[in-house]
């Protein structure tokens, strides 16, 4: 199967698919298959594995849908399977206030793990949008995230590209917190009346 040919998004719906998806040797498998089939011999190569190590998280990826038999070939009397991504991309459930997100920890465990001498661009802003302006800057992101995943060439090295926009939490109001204020309002009322 073709990778045009694939359908545009798979999305995880079941305990044992988000099971599949949640493990960091698993997650990097998938980053593996996600631009050409492989044997599980030249993914156990490509990820750092024992080939029986491979063999087994393949089958929770097959089992589970997020990766299929696209091919197979006779090698010396034994069958090659190889093994695609069931899609282009791969859609988790929201992990609801203060779930851990799968995504953002496994690109963290890859950042970690990226050779240090590397090239890397890893920046944080805080900013203070609008509905429309968060909306759009949203939407400019994952444009900007297709249009390079189409230029993307499997021949070259990998780069991964992780964004996350959100609104954080509010800070939560501690008893330190309220004693902090009083003092400061104290402060401010007293200086004022000198």
């Amino acid at each position: 199967m073709a990778a045009e040919d694939l359908p545009e998004t798979f999305h995880v719906t079941t305990d044992e698919q988000l099971r599949a998806v949640s493990n960091l040797t698993r997650h990097r498998i998938m980053a593996v298959l996600r631009f050409e089939p492989a044997t599980i011999t030249q993914i156990a190569e490509r990820v750092g594995l024992a080939k029986g190590s491979s063999s087994y998280h393949v089958r929770l990826l097959e089992r589970a849908g997020l990766v299929k038999v696209v091919r197979t070939r006779k090698v010396r009397g034994v069958t090659e399977r190889y093994y695609a991504m069931a899609a282009r991309s791969i859609v988790l459930p929201d992990p609801g206030e203060g779930g851990p997100d799968v995504l953002m920890r496994h690109a963290v465990a890859d950042l970690e793990a990226a050779p240090a001498e590397g090239e890397r661009h890893v920046r944080m802003a805080h900013l203070r949008l609008t509905e429309e302006q968060f909306a759009e800057l949203g939407e400019r992101l994952q444009a900007l995230a297709d249009e390079y995943r189409k230029l993307s060439d499997p021949s070259l090295p990998d780069a991964s590209l992780v964004f996350a926009l959100f609104h954080p939490a509010p800070p939560e109001r501690t008893e330190r917190t309220e004693r902090t204020e009083r003092t400061e309002r104290t402060e401010r009322t007293e200086g004022g009346a000198e």
